[in-house]
């Protein structure tokens, strides 16, 4: 076996842990092989000789490929919040396995996928790295060009980002959660006794004008309507989660981590009492959304 199918062979053996590591990065399966492929590039001009441990140094070329290319998403930053939130469905960017990348964004999470979205480069490596692959801040911080420690606070900002910093009660937020997960398994359903047992009869929704789209934002009340509305939404359903909207439980509708509607709620000792469904580009920017604990 000649040197070069010895790469080849102990390449292939690590592309799955590889292609998680760029995924996370990206938040891209069609990014995430182009990083792959770069890399490859580089560890066939490289002398790998000397290379005690190939697989975390392989790691080290796939974070740096996916920090350059985080960067200059950064400067050539397109909006993804292209208003098509009428469609539950978003395909890859350039192609690609669909049924794939929706297997490794419901993998991630789709909360997660689009809080990491909103993390500078630098943050988003350390925080990938050291809280999903338990890389060493001191591997870290090179490829950055931090020290240790500084590379440990960028992580640490990160983990809040992505946590989110409510003051709910505990109590309050795990009564929230096991209703917006009854709501949310009962529109997937399509359980209507379910649904109107959850909302307060005298429920109201207010949803902007993206949501139809309409001329005008909707306001609706009434257990029965709202249900009814929730049930026409049952395709969006399989493309969201539950996140920390504002501190509260809520619902995210991010296909392939693609953020494209929030529900937020009110929910009381009396069932859900409002609903605001949050759907226009420049809103969902303000969305304080973070990821809720398994």
């Amino acid at each position: 076996m000649d040197g070069h199918e010895s790469l080849t062979e102990r390449f292939e053996e690590r592309r799955s842990h590889l292609r998680s590591v760029a995924y996370r990065m990206l938040g891209s399966l069609s990014e995430a092989d182009d990083a792959l492929q770069e890399a490859w590039l580089r560890a066939g001009r490289a002398d790998v000789t000397q290379v005690e441990n190939f697989g975390g140094w392989l790691t080290t070329v796939v974070a740096r490929v996916c920090l350059n290319m985080l960067r200059s998403r950064e400067h050539r930053r397109e909006d993804p919040l292209d208003g098509q939130v009428a469609h539950p469905v978003v395909q890859p960017e350039s192609g690609g396995d669909p049924v794939r990348e929706a297997e490794l964004a419901d993998s991630v999470g789709l909360a997660m996928l689009v809080v990491l979205d909103t993390l500078a480069p630098a943050e988003r490596l350390a925080f990938v790295l050291h809280d999903m692959f338990s890389v060493p801040f001191d591997e870290i911080a090179p490829m950055i060009e931090r020290s240790p420690a500084a590379t440990r606070q960028l992580a640490s900002r990160a983990r809040r980002r992505v946590r989110g910093g409510g003051t709910v009660p505990a109590a309050d937020l795990a009564r929230q959660r096991e209703v917006v997960g009854a709501f949310l398994a009962a529109t997937r359903g399509g359980d209507f006794d379910a649904l109107v047992s959850l909302l307060h009869p005298d429920v109201v929704l207010r949803a902007d004008k993206a949501v139809i789209p309409s001329p005008e934002p909707i306001v609706v009340s009434g257990a029965q309507v709202v249900a009814k509305g929730a049930m026409a939404a049952m395709e969006r359903a399989l493309a969201t989660e539950p996140a920390l909207v504002g501190g509260r439980v809520g619902l995210a509708m991010a296909p392939l981590g693609r953020l494209r509607l929030v529900l937020a709620f009110t929910v009381t000792d009396g069932g859900i009492t409002e609903i605001e469904v949050i759907a226009e580009p420049d809103r969902l920017r303000e969305v304080d959304l973070a990821v809720l604990d398994a």
